[in-house]
């Protein structure tokens, strides 16, 4: 499965520990991040990570290309609320095409656990059901 990951700066130790707890289950898969985000979950956990550019500078919107042509499987995108972005529009394109493509999205730790445990289990074949075609 491949996996996206985003943080914003307030939530990027939080998505660090994240991975260090679940490092295990996401080194069965692809994983994909964000610039400053991949580096840092890289350089805590040793997992291989295909790192875009910074958010900011546009590394959001190549994740979103490669959601576009069904290339992500779950998108992990813990984002700080209290904070306008300026790059907000993109986020909002990202989620959208998470939508259109049924891919499932944790904004927050609560919600990525949930994931991560069905991912674990093996819950998450759900592009067999929605979307045949999409299946690779």
């Amino acid at each position: 499965m491949n996996i996206a990951l985003i943080a914003h700066d307030a939530k990027k130790e939080l998505m660090v520990q994240f991975c260090i707890a679940y490092c295990g289950v996401l080194s069965r898969h692809n994983l994909c991040a964000t610039g400053t985000t991949g580096k840092m979950v890289a350089e805590a956990t040793g997992l291989q990570i295909t790192r875009y550019m910074s958010g900011s500078q546009g590394g959001d919107q190549q994740i979103s290309s490669r959601i576009s042509y069904n290339e992500i499987d779950l998108l992990l995108f813990f984002r700080d609320p209290m904070t306008v972005k300026p790059h907000e529009p993109n986020e909002s394109d990202m989620f959208r095409l998470c939508d259109m493509r049924n891919i499932p999205v944790a904004t927050n730790i609560a919600t990525a656990e949930v994931l991560i445990h069905g991912l674990e289990r093996g819950d998450l074949d759900w592009r067999d059901i929605v979307n045949p075609a999409a299946v690779k």
